[in-house]
């Protein structure tokens, strides 16, 4: 796996290409760290700005969670509770507000799921906990 300096793709996104395919394939598990900002531009030959990009294009797609001062890790995804929306319902996804990303611990690049009941109810849920099912017609 080699990243091409003069593609038209940017190197940090070529990067980030390498490591999903990484995650996606088990290679990296969720739970293992990622390879050090350190190794990453040795092994790629490309600039530790370009490693940070890369990393934080993955973080913000939820793939990784970064621990200041121990690195970037594989996010573990959360165990997913069924919930099954009232005949009529809406739902859109959209970025969570700051106070909603707090209260509800999301990782940066998680989604929120607001529901809208057809009375007109609104409910915010955590797009990577939940699955959400229609009842049987």
């Amino acid at each position: 796996m080699t990243i091409d300096p003069r593609s038209h793709t940017p190197v940090y996104v070529q990067l980030a290409e390498l490591l999903r395919q990484r995650i996606e394939s088990g290679e990296l598990t969720p739970g293992s760290a990622l390879p050090s900002e350190a190794r990453l531009t040795q092994e790629y030959g490309i600039g530790r700005e370009a490693v940070r990009m890369a990393i934080s294009l993955l973080r913000s797609e939820g793939l990784v969670v970064t621990v200041r001062g121990h690195g970037s890790y594989v996010r573990t995804a959360p165990e997913r509770r069924r919930v099954e929306l009232p005949p009529g319902a809406s739902v859109i996804a959209r970025v969570p507000s700051a106070d909603e990303r707090r209260a509800m611990q999301l990782d940066e690049g998680v989604p929120v799921l607001e529901v809208r009941g057809p009375e007109g109810d609104v409910e915010v849920l955590p797009g990577d906990e939940v699955e959400l099912t229609r009842p049987p017609s």
